[in-house]
């Protein structure tokens, strides 16, 4: 029996009792019986970061199925809480996306970020339902929701998309599969919607006995806040939504323009970057760069690294770690093809310290290590929430994506295609999400970087513009993602704390970027943003370097990347 079962028969038995006509017929409410449940907080089982505030943890009983919550087993979300060191003006939930991220440790990490936001709000964490409990590896249904892959069916060999061969498309295409049939065969996995996700949060809401919840959500995280919003206008309070997805539209195009924007932050950010910072080690031009990275990825293909595996470290690099991770193993490749120059000393100081040792150390075993992936067993929330929270495409349609999107964007168009786990997902969606209504527009922020190669400034910008209302704060020659709290960027973060503490939301407006990794200025790019290049811009930080953020920006792009 579960806990709305046990609450409804106590009920019933009190009206027998005291011989109370029966009540007229009402659509019942989800909520009855788990809306009674008493929180009780306790010591996190995660460790505090250095900086992070330390938070108090929560376990929440939540139905396996809203749609039908008597007809099944029950399950636990995790929950954490900073609490305002001042008069709090009510809860701010935030996600980190994923999908299939785990928000517990971000509540501490933002609060530590941004006090004078955290003096005034409740900072709450969630677990989504299917991720586990953060800090908790076996006891206590701590463990995630996975899909345990036959790793027999996956191919062994060294996979390159650029080979069009059908043995080499016929190798990818069984990656896809072997994923889809082994999460949809776990128990769980038609339950791990945001659907289900969207009304353990408006419980949640209930049971912090909060008349609004407010929310921060980065990537993912925005289709979730959006459609949280959408699902329950009146209990939505301010809603910033960062590093967007197309929440009007469709989740999975997000994930389809990956190669279009990857190969975009690769061409005009990263690229021109590295001939700024090191040109004696990567090339003084573009082109010279480009040059050598095929040398060095044929290099590594020779010493076992699948060509697939070197590209992907080149996708999805949204925050500094990614991109020094990925510039270390460049570096390591042109020395072990003769090159002995080294990167100004303050950036080679990071690159030497990304993996534990000097660049001029790793080996090629390393590289494997960090190139390889682990397909024994896959989170399951992943691919539950991105192929089954809407009609997805055919396996077919997805190589002839491939077909298309590999001449123009060889960086990952060749690959995605062929590697997309929701094009052999057959599983239809159970519930059917709906659009942010214009009631609730008027609460909604929308913070976005115009190079971010995890989600396409062209999606953020197509979500507001399809939903009248909603502000827009475009960051101009930014490629991270994740931009509130996370880049030390005084507009970004001003823009946003005076719409939480003041309620006075900018109009759509547009933020500076800030310097890449060595530079004191920023170099314009000409892209989506619409603003007039005008040289290179100097900037003061009014920030210091910090390693919680950095860490916290890291933690973000990994929790959305598609590797």
């Amino acid at each position: 029996m579960n806990l709305r079962t046990a609450t409804l028969s106590l009920t019933c038995a009190s009206l027998l009792a005291v011989g109370l006509p029966a009540a007229a017929s009402a659509a019942p409410d989800p909520f009855a019986g788990y809306e009674n449940q008493q929180l009780t907080w306790g010591a996190c089982p995660f460790p505090t970061s250095t900086g992070a505030k330390p938070a108090q943890c929560a376990m929440v009983t939540v139905p396996r199925d809203w749609a039908a919550p008597t007809g099944g087993v029950d399950m636990k979300v995790s929950i954490s809480r900073v609490a305002a060191s001042g008069q709090s003006l009510g809860a701010i939930l935030v996600n980190p996306g994923g999908p299939g991220g785990q928000g517990s440790s971000l509540a501490g990490a933002l609060a530590g970020l941004e006090p004078t936001v955290s003096a005034r709000y409740d900072f709450i964490g969630m677990d989504p339902r299917g991720t586990g409990h953060e800090g908790v590896t076996t006891a206590d249904g701590g463990d995630p929701v996975l899909c345990q892959v036959p790793t027999g069916r996956l191919p062994q060999g060294l996979l390159d998309a650029r080979d069009r061969s059908a043995a080499s498309i016929a190798d990818h295409q069984k990656v896809p599969q072997a994923i889809a049939e082994a999460c949809q065969s776990v128990a769980e996995s038609p339950f791990l919607s945001t659907w289900q996700t969207a009304h353990d949060m408006e419980l949640i809401r209930q049971l912090l006995g909060q008349a609004k919840l407010n929310y921060l959500g980065y990537s993912y995280g925005s289709w979730l806040g959006a459609k949280y919003a959408s699902l329950f206008p009146g209990s939505a309070g301010k809603i910033v939504l960062d590093s967007s997805v197309n929440w009007q539209g469709r989740l999975q195009a997000d994930f389809e323009d990956f190669p279009i924007i990857d190969q975009r932050q690769f061409d005009q950010v990263y690229v021109p970057w590295l001939t700024r910072t090191a040109p004696d080690v990567f090339g003084a031009t573009p082109a010279a760069v480009q040059q050598k990275w095929e040398q060095v990825r044929d290099y590594y293909k020779s010493q076992g690294i699948a060509p697939d595996r070197f590209n992907g470290l080149f996708v999805g690099m949204g925050s500094k770690f990614a991109w020094l991770s990925a510039t270390a193993i460049f570096e390591a490749g042109v020395k072990a093809l003769g090159g002995n120059a080294s990167a100004p000393a303050d950036l080679q100081s990071q690159l030497d310290t990304r993996f534990g040792k000097p660049v001029a150390a790793l080996t090629v075993a390393d590289v494997k290590a960090a190139t390889t992936p682990d397909y024994a067993a896959v989170e399951d929330v992943r691919y539950a929430v991105a192929c089954g929270d809407q009609p997805t495409k055919s396996t077919a349609w997805y190589k002839s994506l491939s077909d298309r999107q590999g001449p123009n964007n060889p960086l990952f168009g060749w690959a995605y295609g062929l590697g997309e786990v929701c094009g052999p997902w057959s599983d239809a969606p159970r519930q059917t999400l709906p659009n942010l209504p214009a009631s609730v527009a008027k609460n909604v922020l929308v913070v976005q970087g115009e190079f971010d190669p995890q989600t396409g400034y062209d999606q953020a910008h197509a979500a507001v513009a399809a939903a009248p209302g909603v502000s827009l704060i475009s960051v101009d020659d930014s490629p991270y993602h994740g931009q509130y709290a996370l880049t030390a960027n005084p507009c970004v973060d001003g823009m946003v704390n005076v719409f939480l503490l003041q309620n006075s939301r900018p109009g759509s407006s547009v933020c500076p970027g800030v310097p890449l990794i060595g530079e004191t200025q920023v170099f314009p790019v000409p892209g989506p943003v619409k603003t007039p290049p005008s040289g290179t811009r100097s900037f003061a930080p009014q920030t210091a370097p910090s390693a919680l953020r950095d860490q916290a920006q890291d933690f973000i792009s990994k929790t959305n990347s598609l590797r």
